[in-house]
């Protein structure tokens, strides 16, 4: 590497390729080269498995305030109103966009845009524009494509991010830069060779997603390990609102299929809830039944299943009809009828599952964090939308929202001139020698993160969880200081990060709200906040804000 690069070589650093990253790539590749990580296959983000859609605000029935606060409703009085309405004027922009790449979304010729829009839990009109029940792999596809062929983005697959690099990496390397509290770029692994290479670039986003794999039973893919909010926690940046994991009230009960989700539109075209004897409970929790938002549902369930013994309760679709089905979900009946569960003619086994990290990394809506040089956007930030819960389909539109303001606001900054990088020290490690601890802990963690830290919470579990964490953080020092990174070991160490995080935060809220609900604390407050947590520095780290 050269002493000194120009800022205009620089690459734009883009960590994540599901929809916020791919976004963000497509609207800055047209004035500057662009790099984008995948740390495993390019088609595998939780994008592709988002089954519902995306909001628009689009028919003549529907408005911006309507759906702002059907928005303010759902995240129970933690939603900035700011984002929340911005995010809902630019909603019919987002979704022309993704029309104009070619993402085939479901018709219907009297429809706004010729669209079929469907409804979810907690929206008060039709507003989703879809592509039938697989609307997140039809975007991510159309996308993925689109980026491939572009001739100024470069695409990595099976890479991943270590740790960013920051002022406290040019200090410690003897380097010396003009501007302090700055990100300067990344390092990464090449997951292939095993090698650590450090990659300068003008700006780094993050788009990581969530951190779903810190629990036992989830909805997510394998890639929801938390990169993107540990590595800027380490590196000083606030988080926010961690203790609202939203739990998807319909993951199938299947010893098959773990992960496999039951959209929330099946239950906005009619399908109900039932008890293994056929009885609907829905209405004996919340008026809005089986439309209810996502953690009132989720609760109602945890709620039967404790109360009858229950290792989940049932989908009930029959009423909706064979060539219904076939036609709006073909998704979800194919799947399940390859596992022997023909759902027009019988129910769906049913448990909740953890689906989406409502908090994260703080930033602007223009997706900056606290750090120079370093935007996060998507599921990996907490920008003030969800509060303490998702209204449903917000996610997918807030990535393409946000992500076209963040790369707008990358592309006005004049980065400094390129400092020299250190490169990665591996002169003090070795190979592991029991990589079997690795797995061990992943297990521990996430079965302590399942018990203590689940849908209903209490101080006393609380407080058990994060002495446990506390204890395999340290495990997992030891483990990362003695030997060679590890794609297992670097998504460990960032899940520690984060489980840190979200017991810190539940145990801050002393009330029940949204998707936080403390048997000690059951009342909610007439006022409350968000829960922003800052990184205490370390003397050596004086320097962080």
């Amino acid at each position: 590497m050269p002493d000194q690069i120009s800022a205009s070589q620089l690459p734009v650093v883009i960590i994540g390729a599901g929809l916020a990253g791919l976004t963000v790539a497509l609207h800055l590749a047209e004035t500057q080269p662009v790099i984008v990580l995948a740390k495993r296959q390019l088609e595998e983000s939780a994008t592709a498995w988002a089954q519902g859609g995306i909001v628009g605000v689009l028919g003549n029935d529907d408005s911006i305030g309507s759906h702002v606060r059907d928005t303010q409703e759902a995240g129970a009085g933690l939603v900035d109103e700011r984002t929340a309405e911005f995010i809902a004027r630019h909603s019919a922009r987002a979704v022309q966009w993704l029309v104009e790449r070619g993402v085939p979304f479901s018709a219907d010729p009297e429809g706004p845009l010729g669209l079929h829009l469907t409804r979810e839990g907690g929206h008060a009109v039709r507003r989703i524009a879809h592509a039938a029940d697989a609307t997140g792999k039809a975007i991510h596809d159309v996308l993925l494509e689109e980026v491939k062929r572009h001739p100024n983005i470069s695409m990595r697959e099976r890479w991943m991010a270590v740790d960013l690099i920051t002022d406290r990496h040019l200090r410690k390397g003897g380097a010396t830069s003009a501007n302090t509290q700055r990100c300067h770029g990344i390092y990464a692994l090449d997951i292939e060779t095993q090698r650590v290479e450090t990659l300068a670039a003008s700006a780094v986003v993050l788009a990581t997603g969530g951190v779903g794999k810190v629990y036992r039973y989830t909805s997510n893919p394998d890639t929801a390990t938390g990169d993107g909010i540990a590595m800027a926690w380490r590196a000083g940046c606030r988080v926010g609102n961690m203790e609202f994991i939203q739990f998807h009230p319909t993951c199938l009960y299947h010893p098959q299929e773990r992960s496999f989700l039951i959209t929330e539109a099946l239950r906005g075209e009619g399908a109900l809830l039932r008890l293994p004897d056929g009885t609907r409970f829905m209405l004996s929790h919340d008026a809005r039944g089986e439309l209810a938002p996502r953690d009132i549902v989720a609760r109602a369930i945890d709620f039967e299943m404790k109360k009858h013994g229950l290792d989940h309760v049932w989908l009930d679709a029959t009423h909706l009809g064979e060539d219904f089905l076939k036609a709006h979900f073909p998704t979800i009946h194919a799947r399940c009828l390859s596992l022997g569960i023909d759902i027009a003619k019988q129910f769906i086994p049913v448990v909740p599952a953890a689906h989406y990290t409502c908090g994260g990394v703080v930033t602007d809506l223009q997706g900056r964090t606290d750090l120079p040089g370093l935007y996060a956007v998507g599921e990996t930030t907490y920008t003030g939308l969800h509060g303490a819960n998702r209204l449903a389909s917000n996610s997918l539109l807030e990535c393409v929202v946000l992500g076209r303001t963040c790369a707008d606001d990358i592309q006005t900054q004049q980065p400094p001139e390129g400092p020299t990088l250190p490169g990665w020290d591996e002169s003090q490690v070795s190979d592991a020698d029991e990589e079997v601890v690795i797995s061990h802990n992943w297990d521990e963690l996430r079965l302590v993160m399942w018990n203590y830290v689940g849908i209903v919470r209490t101080t006393r579990r609380l407080e058990r969880a994060l002495h446990r964490i506390k204890l395999l953080r340290s495990e997992i020092d030891d483990y990362y200081a003695a030997f060679r990174v590890s794609r297992d070991l670097l998504e460990l160490r960032n899940l520690v990060d984060c489980a840190e995080l979200i017991v810190r935060s539940a145990l801050s809220r002393q009330e029940s709200r949204g998707l936080h609900y403390s048997r000690d604390y059951p009342r909610t407050l007439p006022v409350s906040f968000p829960t922003i947590l800052s990184k205490k520095p370390k003397k050596r780290d004086a320097w962080l804000p």
